[in-house]
């Protein structure tokens, strides 16, 4: 059975798993996304008494809750348990690419230039970090909805607005990637 849970999965496995969640979603009048959690989080630790966006039952969100703790319990039990500590996969040229920016071959998941506690402490990484954290909660707050909302959930209603913010998020990746990733390392 492990050996099932740790390999890699075909992506019609994965897209019908998703696309079993939104049919279910729909049906009973849900809608999937991640950032609505940061609302219902501050909705039930009362910042609806003093800011009238987070003043709305809460309580009809808790199902959104436990995915969100299922999705953290998840990945703990993932790294935790099911991970043998190998590196991520990639790329020659990825890692290439990377080399010519300053960051080294990954020993695990996450490059450690980014993601290290030790780079956090430095200016440059606490700066970058900030950042953007405050440029997602914007974005989402902005565009009504992160990426898994409207990706998924609103892509699946066939929302005009959310393919319009799921072409956003594909420019603003590739900017990323290939203008500002470069400019910042």
């Amino acid at each position: 059975m492990m050996t099932l849970l740790t390999q890699s999965w075909s992506w019609w496995f994965s897209g019908l798993v998703i696309s079993s969640i939104m049919f279910l979603l729909l049906f009973f009048g849900k809608s999937f996304g991640f950032s609505a959690n940061l609302r219902t989080i501050c909705a039930a630790a009362g910042a609806g008494k003093h800011v009238s966006f987070f003043n709305f039952n809460w309580k009809a969100q808790t199902w959104n809750l436990i995915f969100l703790v299922g999705a953290i319990l998840g990945g703990f039990i993932a790294a935790t348990f099911m991970s043998d500590g190998s590196p991520a996969h990639i790329s020659e040229n990825t890692i290439r690419d990377l080399a010519e920016l300053g960051f080294s071959k990954p020993e695990s998941m996450q490059p450690a230039e980014l993601y290290d506690f030790s780079a956090l402490m430095t200016g440059k990484g606490f700066l970058i970090l900030a950042l953007g954290g405050l440029m997602v909660g914007f974005g989402s707050r902005y565009a009504g909805g992160c990426t898994s909302g409207h990706a998924i959930s609103g892509l699946s209603n066939l929302q005009l607005p959310s393919l319009m913010a799921v072409i956003g998020f594909f420019i603003g990746g590739l900017l990323m990637t290939h203008v500002l990733f470069p400019f910042i390392f």
